[in-house]
């Protein structure tokens, strides 16, 4: 994919100094803006890092669904850092940040995204249990290769073992 253009690159920064803006104005704090990337790699739209103040967003997704980026991927994030600033190391998702997400900026208070992660899947590996078949990331795959890790199926709790073991 195409690097992310300019415009679309400044209406990132600006909505993420919109957000900001609204926490500070609603909730009467001063916030400074966070460092803010778009160097996020993959299934992830965003990341928050609150101790760093910092975002970073996935280029790939913002280019595949900018509006879902403006209206709920940016507040998302921006509230993990409201949240932190208001009230220190809490659940990421929990009731604190539940109700900034709904009330300062007036957006769902989805834990994940919906978004096509086709673009950014990445290779995955055929893992399988008895209830069927599971694809693992690359990632996981080479723990499990160099013994690391073992995974369960999260159904039935039986360990998962690549699609040619099984056989």
């Amino acid at each position: 994919m195409p690097a992310v253009s300019e415009p679309l690159v400044d209406a990132v920064f600006e909505r993420v100094r919109e957000c900001i803006d609204t926490a500070n104005h609603q909730l009467g704090i001063q916030l400074t803006y966070p460092d803010t990337s778009l160097s996020l790699r993959g299934r992830a739209a965003g990341t928050a890092h609150p101790n760093q103040w910092r975002l970073r967003f996935n280029p790939v997704l913002l280019q595949q669904s900018p509006n879902v980026f403006f209206e709920e991927v940016i507040p998302h994030e921006v509230c993990h850092l409201v949240t932190f600033a208001l009230y220190g190391r809490v659940k990421p998702h929990g009731s604190q940040w539940r109700t900034l997400m709904e009330t300062v900026f007036q957006a769902p208070a989805n834990t994940t995204h919906q978004l096509d992660i086709t673009a950014v899947q990445g290779k995955t590996f055929a893992y399988a249990c008895h209830c069927g078949e599971v694809a693992l990331t690359v990632r996981r795959h080479n723990k499990v290769q160099r013994g690391e890790a073992s995974y369960r199926c999260k159904r039935c709790h039986q360990t998962l073992m690549p699609v040619s073991a099984v056989l």
